[in-house]
């Protein structure tokens, strides 16, 4: 879960101050700064906390980029400007170049609630064509035979349940039910919650983990780096 900023904490890093932006004249009301704006706006839509820092990242590169003028006095010539220039430049690719304009967009769309026009001329990174890596039985058997403890059990889960790795990471006590043989998933991809199935090996040890011991809100994992590997 996310943690949200108390009453007069603010809602910037270290690395968001580092990028300042112009101080409004003295006598006005001080706005709350960009990138605070961005994560409370992030925050408000229930976005990951990968996809917060993600978007801060992104937003913080263009303004800089463009000498820290404020992105509300730039436009589509300045986002494709950037955007190529990752392409062309610092050699990204296409998912970085996309994810990095779904932050623009989300910047100027969500928080500057500025319409852009259609953004042409840009330099697209060029989406290399690659055959999926899939591990055999037998190279899944040997990595597992290599773990011990929790970190056994995790990797088993992520293979054995299809569990997604930050799913696997946030898996409560209580949503692990061994008498319907069910794992329960909340707030997963989409911040959907659906139900997966216990593998019948992994039924034991899930049993005998000490984390069962715990409350029934506790992480699974809350012992897991001191438990005997």
């Amino acid at each position: 879960m996310m943690r949200q900023a108390m009453p007069g904490e603010s809602t910037s890093s270290a690395s968001d101050r580092g990028c300042r932006l112009a101080e409004p004249p003295a006598g006005q009301t001080q706005k709350p700064k960009l990138l605070e704006r961005v994560r409370m706006v992030i925050r408000s839509r229930n976005l990951s906390p990968r996809t917060e820092e993600a978007y801060v990242g992104w937003i913080r590169k263009y303004i800089l980029f463009h000498a820290k003028r404020h992105p509300a006095d730039l436009g589509e010539a300045e986002i494709a400007g950037f955007l190529s220039s990752l392409a062309t430049e610092r050699r990204v690719s296409a998912s970085t170049q996309n994810q990095a304009l779904s932050a623009l967009l989300f910047l100027y769309q969500e928080v500057l609630h500025k319409d852009l026009e259609w953004l042409q001329g840009i330099v697209r990174a060029k989406r290399p064509i690659r055959v999926p890596v899939v591990l055999t039985k037998s190279e899944v058997e040997a990595i597992l035979a290599n773990l011990r403890g929790a970190p056994w059990l995790m990797a088993s889960l992520l293979y054995g349940a299809g569990l997604r790795l930050m799913e696997c990471c946030r898996l409560r006590v209580k949503d692990i039910d061994l008498q319907r043989n069910e794992i329960r998933i909340r707030d997963g991809k989409g911040l959907k919650d659906r139900v997966t199935l216990v593998p019948g090996k992994l039924r034991g040890p899930l049993a005998a983990h000490p984390a069962t011991t715990f409350a029934p809100s506790r992480s699974c994992w809350a012992t897991a780096m001191s438990a005997p590997r």
